[in-house]
């Protein structure tokens, strides 16, 4: 019953520490004069996915590098699956968002960077593994993503209301007690997650990635879901492509990046069928957005994102 007990705080620890990094963070950034839509494009995205980074700087470092690439396939499946899924029950989606049709080439190229890079044709050590040099491939995609969003921003390309936004600022004293209490409270969840999802995985006969892709994505997407659910209420659900689309880019290009760049992370032929899913299910989600501009994913079809999730978690637990 502990490490139950012990791996939820973990996830409520690390889901409270990436808030709070965010508002301390983007709090600071607009003391510096940085515009309300770079904060929103790189301060706030970049916390929804921090959850996700912590997690996997802690694994890679502890002995549980299967549960760091299980962590970013898992979670990128369950936000295309799960988060647009309940979102477009809740609320159709109209794809409308001027940075979803902007960021729409790299969630495709980034499905299958992980593909090219899981199946060790680039730079490989050898079977089955994502090198370092993988990894630094990775985030050297990952800053002319950046690169390329700034540049969009400096254009006018982007409108500043399809960024997320954090609403409040604080004191630059209090910012900084903010980002260092939030990135104390991720290592610390990290820690809590790791240690207690290892532990359960040993006592359930399962793989570290296996508890990767499921249970520790899925908690590790718990931001990205509470934002998704709250603005599809509001009636602004198509900021849930929009979350989804830019975490998932995050996820492969920096997170896993900065993983397999500490360590070689071995990449199981199981784990290979898992990013074919991820970019499937990209491809499935993507067409179902922009099909034509203004057209939108409907409750129908949401219900057959979350059918496909579970058809595939049930997949998952019988191999």
């Amino acid at each position: 019953m502990i490490p139950y007990l012990l791996l939820i705080a973990g996830f409520a620890v690390l889901i409270v520490g990436a808030d709070y990094l965010v508002k301390g963070a983007s709090s600071i950034a607009k003391k510096l004069k940085v515009s309300d839509l770079i904060i929103g494009l790189t301060v706030v995205s970049f916390g929804t996915s921090a959850p996700e980074l912590a997690v996997n700087i802690i694994a890679s470092t502890s002995g549980a590098p299967g549960m760091a690439v299980g962590n970013v396939v898992g979670s990128n499946i369950f936000n295309l699956l799960v988060i647009v899924g309940l979102a477009a029950i809740l609320r159709p989606i109209n794809l409308k968002s001027s940075l979803v049709k902007i960021e729409i080439p790299y969630a495709i190229l980034a499905a299958f960077v992980l593909i090219v890079v899981s199946g060790d044709y680039l730079f490989g050590e050898g079977d089955g593994v994502i090198s370092r040099s993988d990894g630094m491939l990775l985030l050297l995609f990952f800053s002319i993503f950046i690169y390329y969003i700034f540049l969009s921003a400096k254009k006018g390309q982007i409108n500043a209301d399809d960024a997320p936004k954090e609403e409040k600022y604080y004191p630059v004293w209090l910012s900084a007690i903010y980002v260092l209490g939030g990135l104390a409270a991720l290592v610390f969840g990290g820690d809590l997650i790791v240690g207690n999802a290892t532990e359960l995985a040993r006592g359930w006969g399962m793989s570290d990635t296996v508890i990767g892709l499921t249970i520790v994505a899925a908690g590790t997407s718990l931001p990205e879901l509470a934002t998704s659910m709250m603005a599809a209420y509001r009636g602004n659900s198509d900021i849930a492509i929009g979350n989804v689309v830019g975490s998932n880019i995050f996820n492969v290009f920096f997170i896993l990046g900065v993983s397999a760049t500490i360590t070689p992370l071995p990449f199981q032929s199981q784990s290979m069928i898992d990013a074919v899913v991820a970019a499937l299910a990209t491809i499935l989600v993507l067409v179902l957005a922009y099909r034509g501009w203004g057209t939108r994913i409907d409750k129908k079809e949401g219900a057959v994102l979350l059918t496909l999730y579970i058809g595939y978690v049930a997949w998952l637990l019988t191999m």
